[in-house]
């Protein structure tokens, strides 16, 4: 159980963070040698995120007919990532992009690429400047977050400053790309999860979500607090940290 509350946390945390939720799962998993992270409690995780960045902008939601330009143009962003992640699974190659080092490379040269983009004086805004073809950029840069160590949310948010947008803007821009991305994990979790004739696995996949939800929450209240005051300095200093450490355990 106590495996359940700490990947939760984890997922919690650094879904929303340009940080990567995955790598970091990964990680902890083989550190610790927990035997419940599998990809149907990554699923399980994802789910939880899902539910409370839902709750966060259900206000923009449930205001669809008015923003549903907007919402189409987010779909259009999540297709490539969502086409591509589905094949990926499909065909069983998604294991194979799980190793320690290249977690650790992406995870620096990412961190890199976010520490550039970040240094710009960007003025757009969601509701003026984003297009169709913004949407596209972001969307297909998005494809790389299915390589451990990237980050989804540090790709958009990387994307969005690359073409100008303010920080919290930017932010908001990947908490919106993810609504899709999500959903689409969120359906094919539950599937599993419902399906499933062993209750102890769906009371602990249920745990997960719970648990997720919590702290996916807080994360994205407390993230856009915080980068409509400070940089994003703070994260590549982290993630270059946890690269050269992950790459000197990998090369040992």
């Amino acid at each position: 159980m106590i495996e359940i509350f700490i990947l939760s946390i984890v997922q919690g945390i650094t879904e929303f963070l340009p940080v990567s939720s995955s790598s970091h799962l990964i990680i902890i998993s083989k550190y610790f040698n927990y035997s419940n992270q599998n990809l149907s409690i990554d699923v399980s995780l994802h789910i939880g995120s899902f539910f409370a960045i839902i709750l966060y902008f259900r206000t923009e939601i449930l205001n669809f007919f008015q923003n549903k330009e907007l919402f189409l143009k987010i779909f259009i962003s999540s297709i490539p990532l969502i086409i591509t992640g589905y094949l990926l699974v499909k065909y069983n190659l998604i294991d194979q992009l799980r190793n320690m080092k290249v977690i650790g490379w992406t995870t620096i040269v990412f961190g890199i690429l976010l520490y550039i983009s970040d240094k710009f004086e960007n003025r757009k805004k969601i509701n003026k400047d984003f297009g169709f073809k913004s949407a596209l950029y972001v969307g297909f840069l998005q494809v790389l977050s299915l390589i451990p160590g990237v980050s989804r949310s540090g790709i958009a948010i990387t994307a969005a400053r690359t073409l100008k947008f303010e920080r919290v803007e930017s932010a908001k821009i990947s908490f919106l790309l993810s609504i899709p991305i999500l959903a689409a994990v969120s359906i094919y979790g539950l599937q599993n999860i419902f399906v499933s004739k062993n209750i102890n696995f769906s009371l602990i996949n249920l745990l997960a979500i719970f648990l997720s939800f919590i702290t996916s929450y807080l994360t994205i209240k407390y993230f856009l607090k915080y980068i409509k005051n400070f940089n994003l300095n703070i994260f590549v200093g982290y993630r270059i940290l946890l690269g050269v450490l992950i790459l000197f355990i990998a090369y040992s």
